[in-house]
């Protein structure tokens, strides 16, 4: 339990959120009540509702819907995303209609779980790549890096460090993450605004894409047809791979509150593995809520890299399908790590 309490402190410091339930519109004669205490339930329990109904109006009926999905006065949480989500209520009285909102914050039931790592192989890594996204596709290595006037896109030879591919940036553009879906290689930039599309064998620009609603490009993972997309916040936005449309979002929690700075992301056995910016290690997400399901501390493998002034961060994740094992790596760190991740 000290382990895993010093993995929250540290490595998964949340931001504990507190929201009024009961908030309403001043013009509206109907305010929701919850049971949710300070605005924060656990997504085991059910949410109770009820209205506070201020002109004693004689009310006919009452529609409830949360995240705009219709539910119960009396609702299980257990299908729902975590994260702020807000509660509608349509009430229906002497021929009238007024709609009141509440917002509401689901936190996760569980403490995450402690995981730690077994080293299998060292590999080669330029020291003056400042890592941002990582992704294994067909046995091969392609990194994104960042800082301006350095971002590259590169396809690497893994087990050499041997750049097999290489192009530059503009020198306006900040790399960060990436992932390769259906032989097109798809990268963010980070204030931009902008994400490019390109070839996975040429590396041609092919085609490019506009954020829309998320706030900076940070990672990438996908699966299946669905990107997913970290901006440095709380939230990962669901894009559609044809149109790259930001459809959805889910909203990493835990049992306390948000966890911010999700960076560089892997999909890895249907759970997304995300770095967190500043921080040496990564949380496994369930793409399905957004919960923090458990915590990896990659702590001591910064010990293991030539130190020197640039050396940063742990950032860089990435699965090999083939080999069924993770690869790590960090900002100007000369070492790639295969590792086998291993319940504490």
């Amino acid at each position: 339990m000290n382990t895993i309490k010093h993995l929250i402190i540290i490595f998964l410091t949340t931001t504990t959120i507190g929201c009024k339930s009961n908030s309403a519109d001043k013009k509206n004669d109907f305010i929701i009540k919850t049971n949710a205490k300070k605005g924060n339930i656990a997504n085991n329990e059910t949410l109770k509702l009820a209205l506070e109904n201020k002109k004693r109006h004689n009310i006919d009926s009452v529609t409830y819907r949360l995240n705009k999905k219709k539910i119960t006065d009396n609702h299980p949480l257990k299908e729902f995303k975590l994260g702020k989500q807000t509660i509608e209520a349509t009430v229906y009285f002497e021929g009238e209609k007024q709609t009141s909102t509440s917002i509401i914050t689901i936190l996760n039931s569980e403490l995450p779980k402690v995981y730690t790592y077994n080293i299998i192989n060292e590999y080669p890594h330029d020291i003056t790549s400042y890592t941002q996204g990582l992704e294994f596709y067909n046995d091969t290595l392609y990194e994104s890096t960042g800082q301006l006037k350095e971002s590259k896109l590169r396809k690497i030879d893994y087990k050499t460090g041997t750049v097999l591919k290489n192009i530059n940036l503009a020198d306006q553009y900040f790399g960060e993450g990436l992932t390769v879906l259906n032989d097109k290689i798809y990268q963010l930039t980070w204030q931009k605004g902008t994400g490019f599309v390109y070839d996975v064998n040429s590396f041609e620009k092919i085609n490019s894409f506009k954020y829309n609603n998320s706030k900076e490009g940070w990672g990438l993972c996908h699966f299946n047809n669905t990107i997913y997309k970290s901006d440095g916040t709380e939230k990962i936005w669901l894009l559609n791979s044809e149109t790259l449309a930001e459809e959805d979002y889910i909203q990493a929690y835990t049992h306390k509150g948000k966890i911010v700075g999700i960076n560089e992301m892997e999909w890895i056995e249907g759970n997304i593995y995300a770095n967190r910016y500043q921080k040496d290690g990564v949380a496994i997400i369930n793409p399905k809520n957004g919960a923090i399901v458990g915590v990896i501390d990659f702590t001591p493998l910064k010990k293991r890299v030539t130190q020197h002034k640039g050396l940063d961060v742990l950032n860089g994740i990435a699965y090999n399908p083939k080999t069924k094992t993770v690869f790590v790596t960090g900002k100007r760190w000369d070492k790639l790590f295969e590792v086998e991740i291993v319940e504490k």
